[in-house]
């Protein structure tokens, strides 16, 4: 039997870990939840070109399918589940490897997406209707580096390390 071991960062998650996962979880739901209900109204607002302009940065024509949408909702859904999931390092699903991959995966993808979203409405770059760089600077950029973030910070306190 080998002398190096395999333990995980915390046995059993600490309270900071555990708030992290439910907001972050709890904001990724909220997210799927709103695009699955964008699938059929552009609630909040009035009307389906003032949700593309607004809320998806494009004329109404360009709006994403309905079933492209609800896959964000699912895949939100599903990041959502992963992030729980992750930080319960004990539990057998907890430290398998898709699941650690996955919340490193999905840590990545959001903060991409906030910083990327920051640089492009922060410097105007692209053809984003004013309305649409507004939000993407005041909501969606930051929200998305947060729910990375809390992801990420999840990921890493909850990580295998070699002893």
């Amino acid at each position: 039997m080998s002398t190096m071991t395999m333990r995980v960062g915390t046995e059993n998650a600490g309270a900071g870990v555990r708030a992290a996962a439910v907001a972050a979880a709890g904001g990724l739901l909220a997210a799927g939840a709103l695009h699955a209900v964008w699938v059929f109204s552009p609630w909040p607002l009035d009307s389906r070109a003032q949700f593309a302009a607004v809320v998806v940065g494009v004329e109404e024509a360009q709006l994403p399918s309905g079933p492209l949408t609800l896959a964000v909702a699912g895949a939100l859904g599903a990041a959502a589940g992963l992030v729980l999931t992750g930080a319960r390092p004990a539990s057998r699903f907890g430290r398998a490897r898709p699941v650690r991959a996955g919340l490193w995966a999905v840590s990545g993808v959001l903060v991409a997406r906030g910083l990327g979203g920051l640089a492009a409405s922060g410097l105007a770059l692209g053809s984003a209707p004013p309305e649409f760089r507004h939000w993407d600077l005041l909501l969606y950029s930051p929200l998305c580096v947060v729910l990375g973030g809390l992801t990420g910070y999840v990921a890493l306190r909850t990580r295998h390390r070699r002893t």
